[in-house]
């Protein structure tokens, strides 16, 4: 059991800046690099392929980089995050997307889901 305290210090450290995304998601997280004195962003675009929710709540990106997976696991409350872009969305029916690292090539497609429709519906 955490104490009220904890859950209030970490309530001041959770991102309200970054956009709604979940498992399924294609997302540009932009990183900042530390080399030396020098500080640079550097783009990370993958799949989201699971979220954990709670007090260090995090997610994991998932890319292709010539040929070989690369999984990185971001943590909300991180300050190497500068910003989070979502690209695309897939249709997904589960909340782990764990079977993926097992496909390769066209096994490995999930369904897009097309946001302009659903926007046109909403208006």
């Amino acid at each position: 059991m955490s104490s009220p305290i904890i859950h209030r210090l970490l309530a001041k450290t959770q991102r309200t800046d970054l956009p709604k995304f979940g498992p399924g998601d294609t997302v540009k997280v932009h990183v900042r690099i530390k080399e030396g004195e020098k500080e640079r962003i550097q783009i990370f675009e993958g799949l989201v392929i699971s979220m954990s929710q709670g007090l260090q709540s995090s997610f994991v990106v998932r890319k292709m980089s010539f040929g070989t997976g690369v999984e990185r696991i971001f943590p909300f409350a991180s300050k190497a995050i500068d910003k989070v872009e979502k690209v695309r969305s897939f249709q997904i029916r589960r909340a782990k997307l764990y079977y993926l690292r097992g496909l390769r090539g066209k096994a490995a497609r999930l369904k897009e889901v097309d946001t302009r429709i659903k926007a046109k519906a909403k208006a």
